[in-house]
């Protein structure tokens, strides 16, 4: 089936949840959204909550903080050496799926900061036993390293809590204050599933695919950081849930679901428009990008080349726009630049979605910029 880019961006939307008009799954709460997800890029906790928020128009920033307390979901390493919010009951089949790459990776890494495995061991044992039945802090967990005679100095403290979440024994927890906290993943988590390795693959390739759909196979490989080999592997065991369709002339994978619900071109009343953060899936789920923005623009949402995103104001799939939140006291400001001719009524589309922004975090916010 040949799908034109438009219908592809408006298929991506739906099935990243943000186009509130043609939802395709029932998603009420933070365990719903990241279920449907698989996992949610969370390297930035101010980034990864209004993720979730954008999706869940009826929760607060507090809201949402309640249910990470409360185990909807955890934060942890689960692929590609970045913290992801996933689902709590598969955070350790996940890490185990996913993370011996990137472990494998890190090796070098850990030689280059006199790590070795006695010394990578050891951690893992004394935080063990000192996060058993509590949370600590980063810095405290540090601190009981060094007790312990470990040296946490340069960055090995960092990569001794990366190496105890990917070898599945810790999780990343909700922030004490502005410090992250981490606690036992088989505390956090108490009741695990364990899919066998092939099921394991299903999951992921079919998550991903209805959450981000119309993709490459090279979206997924990225995403995952698997190998090419497992990810055909994954695709072919949900092959009844997914079909093949070109984007444009480009092959492409999306859900037999995603396919029936497809919808007819918008007008512009229902154009839809959303403040997104600067980590969202929108973006970082993909490989390819050149659906969502062009050269120059990606120059723009990525000025240093070095992965560190800015945040978006996409319309109906587009990016049209950067913005920046600043704190000012009790209120908060958010500066849009737009990377493309503003055209009559934009600003108002984008007064709303700054206005469930503010509803988000329960704090006025101004709109500046446009």
């Amino acid at each position: 089936m040949e799908l034109t880019e438009s219908e592809a961006r408006r298929l991506r939307m739906r099935s990243l949840l943000l186009d509130a008009h043609a939802a395709p799954a029932p998603t009420t709460s933070v365990a719903d959204v990241v279920t449907w997800f698989g996992a949610m890029q969370a390297q930035d906790d101010a980034s990864g909550l209004w993720s979730l928020g954008v999706r869940l128009p009826e929760l607060t920033r507090a809201d949402v903080i309640g249910a990470l307390e409360r185990g909807e979901a955890v934060r942890t390493w689960p692929m590609r050496g970045t913290l992801h919010l996933v689902p709590a009951a598969d955070a350790g089949w996940m890490v185990r799926l996913m993370g011996a790459r990137s472990l494998a990776r890190a090796g070098r890494r850990h030689e280059q900061l006199g790590l070795d495995s006695g010394d990578l061991q050891r951690a893992v044992d004394v935080l063990g036993a000192a996060l058993r039945g509590t949370r600590l802090t980063r810095a405290a967990c540090l601190a009981v390293l060094e007790g312990a005679g470990i040296d946490t100095s340069s960055q090995r403290g960092y990569h001794l809590l990366l190496y105890a979440a990917q070898v599945g024994v810790t999780c990343v927890t909700p922030n004490a204050g502005r410090q992250p906290t981490f606690a036992l993943l088989d505390e956090w988590a108490p009741r695990p599933h364990r899919p066998d390795r092939e099921t394991a693959l299903a999951t992921m390739a079919r998550r991903f695919v209805r959450s981000h759909g119309p993709v490459r196979v090279n979206d997924l490989v990225g995403w995952t950081g698997l190998a090419v080999a497992d990810v055909r592997g994954g695709l072919a065991s949900a092959r009844s849930d997914v079909v093949e369709v070109s984007v444009a002339g480009v092959p492409m994978v999306v859900t037999r679901e995603a396919l029936d619900a497809r919808l007819p071109p918008t007008t512009e009343s229902g154009v839809v428009w959303r403040l997104l953060p600067a980590y969202d899936e929108y973006l970082l789920g993909y490989k390819n990008r050149t659906l969502a923005l062009t050269a120059d623009q990606m120059k723009a949402v990525i000025p240093g080349r070095n992965g560190v995103f800015q945040a978006t104001v996409v319309r109906d799939g587009r990016v049209v726009a950067l913005w920046r939140r600043r704190e000012t006291g009790t209120q908060s400001q958010v500066t849009v630049t737009p990377l493309e001719t503003w055209a009559p009524g934009w600003t108002d589309a984008v007064r709303a979605e700054v206005e469930a922004y503010s509803r988000f975090l329960d704090l006025p916010v101004r709109l500046n910029g446009v």
